[in-house]
């Protein structure tokens, strides 16, 4: 054996790092030796690093197994079950030799996942911070029990960022992040996760490795759980008799409020009348609210506690209609808590009933408009009864309003999807996008006629969206009113809702045959808004410039231009200006100050200040090529105007 090959073994059995083994090769060629000789050389090298590595993985296996040697003994005598928790996250940081190790735990009740165990954190915002289900990296190894690993957090879209986990990971300065899944069976309880402050790519053999502390961490929640749930049992069974004791008197309670809620029912009570009686039987206080009936829901319905109050779902058909609040007893008995859920049951049924005959009223509505659309010659007299009975104001000023769900997109995307490469029609396609049709009209029909009904007014489905007729308020023109009522549809349905209102109806109920005629109006102004790309919005044809001209009925020019250059008009009668024949010019010019001052016959500083003044009384705006256009017109109607009172 020659003397290089007795130093590779050396090397070799000190340990000896990786560009050592170039030490003898380098010797050889310095010493002359022939090229047989160096390859020689160059392939006991190869052959040395080769053993090396293998060396190496036997010894990193031989640690991981140990580490999890020791983390099974740490299991079989468990007590704490942070300090395993910490155990497995001290390892794995230590084994995988990243700067930082983190497990997080999923909170069934808050709904979130929530901060355990750190290892090698500076950052107090990182280990505090509380994640809703499916964000991040975190999110997506729940949601798939699978791991997941990233070398750059930033730059991954394949998860959800969020602005709160963002910022936890950039204090926390971490960049490269490999997570794993905790499960017991199918279920997901929680991430182990291994992190570095810089790129890094994590080999398999790694992620393998904290797949397997992962597992024995699933493992020792289970058993903390399990004897949890063993002393619990234990201490349920020693209340178990003083349960019995009390049973007696918690059946006469419950028997009391049967009686007194079966007498709310027959009297014709309300929802707050049965929230008064359980009160009294209970002890607490309890409240109705359309509001945080969310956990009882998720439980079926059953009553359940919420800190220190009870909640009892309020709903019926599978829809939640609110809940039932218990305050001030938090310790209530199974019994007490199937009173309550008792009382949650005839509150729906009051509701139901509620709703019915608000239903009725809300078709009531719908008729009468239908009639006064479809039918306007039928007996004003009998018109105006109904109307009385539906608490209409028929002697004030109404506008007609149509109203439509605009999704942004939604024609694109069915022309993109909803035929097949042959140019057919896809039948799933069309279905869907019908069905979702339907039910955003019903939507907007339902929020109309509560809208309707809270103003005094009437609102039917029509056309594929929704006509109202409603009573203008004081001070209110059509426009604002149009802009109010987008507003609070779109706000009520979570949708943008474009809204075209007509010019006021004196009377409608004395001018039926007006109505229609309004509505086409308000149907034009709607398209025009559509066409304008102005969905979402709400607006009248005196919104519209000299469009709103040729959309309403009643060509309102003196407004329009009123609107447009009034304040120029008037500005020249009050001073004895010169502002809308310098405009006449100035537009006539080509908007050349030059021409326009020879046009004058004034100087070009004349007309400078001339336009200073109108730009002050119009806006900054409205040398804007739509802006513009509009003056112009106004300007022409004007001298229409002028010319026809001359005559």
């Amino acid at each position: 054996m020659s003397h290089e090959h007795v130093s590779y073994l050396e090397l070799l059995a000190r340990g000896a790092a990786t560009e050592a083994y170039d030490r003898p090769v380098l010797l050889a060629r310095a010493s002359g030796a022939g090229p047989e000789a160096l390859a020689e050389l160059e392939e006991a090298k190869q052959l040395a690093l080769r053993v090396r590595a293998e060396l190496e993985g036997r010894r990193r296996r031989e640690a991981e197994l140990s580490a999890l040697f020791a983390t099974a003994h740490d299991l079989a005598g468990l007590r704490d079950l942070d300090a395993v928790l910490r155990a497995i996250v001290q390892r794995a940081r230590s084994l995988l030799g990243t700067e930082c190790a983190y497990l997080s735990l999923n909170d069934p009740v808050a709904g979130d996942t929530y901060m355990r165990v750190t290892e090698g954190s500076v950052s107090a915002r990182f280990q505090q911070v509380r994640l809703g289900m499916g964000e991040g990296l975190g999110g997506l190894v729940a949601q798939t029990a699978r791991p997941y690993v990233t070398d750059d957090y930033f730059g991954d879209a394949r998860f959800q960022h969020t602005r709160t986990i963002d910022t936890a990971v950039r204090d926390e300065g971490l960049v490269a992040i490999l997570g794993v899944p905790l499960s017991l069976g199918s279920q997901v309880i929680g991430v182990l996760f291994a992190a570095d402050r810089r790129a890094r790519v994590f080999e398999r053999e790694q992620v393998a490795l904290l797949c397997s502390f992962a597992a024995h961490a699933a493992v020792a929640i289970d058993t903390a759980n399990l004897l949890a749930e063993t002393r619990s049992a234990l201490a349920e069974l020693e209340r178990a008799n003083d349960i019995i004791r009390e049973h007696s008197g918690v059946i006469e309670r419950a028997s009391e409020v049967h009686d007194r809620l079966s007498e709310l029912v027959l009297h014709g009570g309300g929802v707050h009348d049965v929230a008064h009686a359980v009160s009294e039987v209970l002890g607490g206080t309890v409240e109705f609210t359309d509001e945080g009936a969310g956990a009882a829901r998720r439980v079926g319905g059953h009553a359940v506690r919420e800190g220190d109050d009870w909640v009892a779902a309020v709903s019926a058909g599978g829809e939640t209609l609110g809940a039932l609040v218990l305050h001030g007893q938090p310790d209530l008995d199974p019994v007490d808590q199937r009173t309550l859920e008792r009382a949650a049951l005839v509150t729906s049924l009051l509701l139901l009933a509620r709703r019915s005959a608000g239903e009725a009223e809300q078709r009531v509505r719908g008729e009468l408009l239908d009639d006064l659309l479809d039918a306007p010659d039928r007996d004003r007299r009998l018109l105006r009864e109904r109307a009385a009975r539906l608490r209409t104001d028929s002697e004030a000023p109404h506008v007609v309003l149509a109203a439509r769900i605009d999704r942004a997109g939604a024609a694109d995307t069915a022309a993109d999807t909803g035929a097949d490469a042959g140019g057919r029609e896809s039948a799933d396609t069309g279905a869907d996008a019908g069905g979702r049709e339907s039910a955003d009209r019903q939507r907007l029909w339902s929020a109309a006629t509560h809208l309707a009904a809270t103003r005094h007014g009437l609102a039917s489905a029509r056309d594929g969206g929704t006509v109202l007729l409603l009573p203008l308020g004081p001070g209110e023109s059509a426009a604002d009113l149009a802009r109010g009522t987008a507003r609070t549809l779109g706000g009520t349905l979570r949708e943008p809702v474009t809204v075209g209102a007509s010019a006021p109806v004196r009377a409608p109920l004395d001018h039926p045959d007006q109505v229609a005629v309004a509505y086409e109006e308000a149907r034009r102004c709607l398209d025009a808004l559509r066409m304008l790309h102005r969905s979402g919005q709400g607006a009248a044809a005196e919104d519209l410039g000299f469009l709103g001209l040729l959309l309403a009925d009643s060509r309102d020019i003196d407004g329009f231009v009123d609107r447009t250059v009034g304040q120029v008009v008037a500005y020249d009668r009050r001073r004895g200006t010169d502002l809308v024949r310098t405009l006449d010019a100035y537009f006539a010019s080509g908007m050349s100050p030059a021409r326009t001052k020879d046009e004058l016959h004034v100087h070009v500083n004349t007309v400078a200040q001339r336009l200073e003044r109108v730009g002050r009384l119009l806006g900054p705006d409205w040398q804007s090529p739509s802006r513009a256009l509009e003056i112009q017109l106004a300007l022409r109607l004007h001298a229409l105007a002028d010319a026809v009172t001359a005559t």
